[in-house]
């Protein structure tokens, strides 16, 4: 799956926001986390290897290390959202508690 125009968008916004692209901040880190937490509220979907490829081929990433983090982090937030979201989906009507 091709990465959308949003989520290009939002990679370039982290691209611009790090200073120092050879380390990641705590700070960092948590803009980061905000920026995917706010995309995939937005029901954007995402490929993780997709957002690997791009960060490896977008040019002033040099240092591999903070680029795994971002794609652990982007990884992360899907995952989280969407087990999250599956359990909202579940009514009490759904229980098979015998309730």
């Amino acid at each position: 799956m091709p990465l959308t125009n949003n989520v290009i968008i939002k990679l370039n916004e982290i691209t611009t926001m790090i200073e120092d692209k050879s380390k990641l901040s705590g700070s960092d880190i948590d803009e980061i986390k905000m920026i995917f937490k706010k995309l995939v509220e937005s029901d954007e979907r995402y490929d993780v290897d997709e957002i690997e490829y791009w960060f490896e081929n977008e040019g002033s990433w040099k240092v591999k290390e903070p680029r795994v983090r971002i794609v652990n982090l982007s990884s992360y937030i899907q995952d989280k959202y969407q087990q999250t979201a599956h359990l909202r989906i579940l009514s009490d009507d759904d229980c098979s508690c015998g309730n």
